[in-house]
């Protein structure tokens, strides 16, 4: 099922090119030049560790206990009284960003900047956002500042009656196919949790593979063997150095791999650049791409033949928004994946996926590993898909109660 290898035309180079530099100014903002008589008059955080069932790397301690799932839950108050709810949702394991930083960051520096704003103004928000944490290498503190460009956009549109797709002038509704996450702690356990996720409808699973390639090669024989028709993607969360990445990729193309995502660290320019020029499986990029201009630069550079997009890695839905649409110029791929993502932040993922018409399945996995919601009616997959929403912002109904209880039982940071 591997798709033919994309190559960036000149013409689709010098589309990105102009796209990215202005990327800072995000064009085709919704409501751009128009107001609101509603101002942000409060910003209220709700850190929490969600509580997790199966087992998934990224959320254990160093003896392999389970720690929760690291959660700010954000309530953006307008003078009117109307709210909108955001979700950042930082992973230590996997970035720099922890529970407690993005907290301190949202209520210290963030917040201050947004209070007495216009909740339609994306792109002010954004530059505020921008000035108080300010970048190094790229964006500062992504994932927090996501969790804020979600509320947003939920307040937003609430106070306009508008579902996201129509704020971004896109078709409404639909649902989305999902990836299972398999993350086996030995190879006897893959078949397993393949059957787990069968029974719940799921007929597409992606898997983590590295360090070693041995391993990550027959846990794809045998999701192969077992699922042959689905799409099998691989995610080495950048665990391999360059010389196994070249071993590993022809290897897991020969297994049955459809995608290699992440192979290794994403600072290792040259290494993508002979990946994709290897050309055994399609490269996709992920930890390092947190804004339209880290995108342009690293399609100049030709070391990427897509990637895995994410509201919740990349500061949020202005973003990934503009990093879906510069793609879709490029002629690269795209595919759908998370933070294994709460429902607040899930409901703003499905929204931006469905919108932009997301072809392949995609790795939500917050359902799968998440043993609790905040929501009144928790988002749940029925044979293997979710629908996005259509109704005004996030079109979800949060629990207050099950929100403080939930921080409540995370105690004192």
């Amino acid at each position: 099922m591997s798709d033919p290898k994309p190559r960036l035309s000149r013409r689709g180079l010098l589309r990105v090119a102009g796209a990215g530099a202005g990327a800072l100014v995000f064009p085709h903002l919704p409501f751009a030049g128009r107001q609101t008589m509603a101002k942000i008059e409060r910003i209220e955080t709700f850190p929490a560790r969600i509580p997790t069932h199966g087992r998934f790397k990224f959320f254990e301690g160093p003896a392999g206990t389970p720690l929760g799932r690291p959660t700010v839950m954000i309530k953006l108050t307008a003078d009117d009284g109307t709210v909108g709810w955001g979700e950042s949702v930082p992973i230590p394991r996997w970035s720099y960003e922890t529970l407690e930083t993005s907290t301190l960051v949202i209520e210290k520096y963030l917040a201050p900047t947004l209070i007495g704003r216009d909740p339609l103004d994306f792109e002010g928000a954004h530059a505020a956002m921008e000035a108080a944490i300010a970048p190094g290498l790229t964006v500062g503190m992504p994932i927090t500042k996501a969790g804020l460009d979600i509320a947003l956009h939920d307040l937003a549109g609430r106070l306009t009656g508008q579902s996201l797709a129509q704020m971004w002038g896109k078709s409404v509704g639909g649902s989305l196919t999902l990836s299972w996450t398999l993350n086996p702690k030995t190879l006897d356990e893959t078949e397993g949790l393949i059957e787990q996720g069968r029974q719940r409808g799921f007929r597409h699973f992606n898997i983590k593979v590295a360090p070693d390639p041995a391993v990550d090669v027959e846990l794809a024989r045998i999701v192969k063997r077992l699922v042959p028709d689905g799409f099998l993607w691989a995610d080495a969360n950048g665990g391999y150095d360059l010389a196994t990445a070249l071993e590993a990729a022809p290897r897991l193309a020969d297994a049955g791999a459809d995608v290699l995502e992440s192979p290794i660290r994403p600072n290792r320019i040259s290494g993508y650049q002979a990946l994709r020029k290897q050309g055994a499986l399609p490269i996709l990029m992920d930890e390092g791409v947190m804004s339209p201009v880290d995108l342009e630069e690293f399609i100049r550079l030709e070391m990427l033949d897509g990637v895995a997009q994410k509201p919740a890695r990349c500061g949020g839905l202005v973003s990934c928004r503009r990093q879906i649409e510069m793609l879709q110029e490029a002629g690269l791929m795209w595919l759908g994946s998370g933070l294994t993502d709460p429902d607040i932040s899930l409901s703003a993922t499905l929204a931006l996926f469905s919108a932009y018409g997301l072809k392949r399945p995609a790795a939500l996995n917050g359902p799968q590993f998440l043993a609790e919601s905040v929501l009144k009616a928790p988002l749940a997959p029925v044979d293997g898909r979710l629908p996005a929403p259509e109704g005004p912002g996030l079109e979800i109904e949060v629990d207050e109660a099950k929100v403080r209880e939930l921080h409540r039982r995370t105690g004192q940071l």
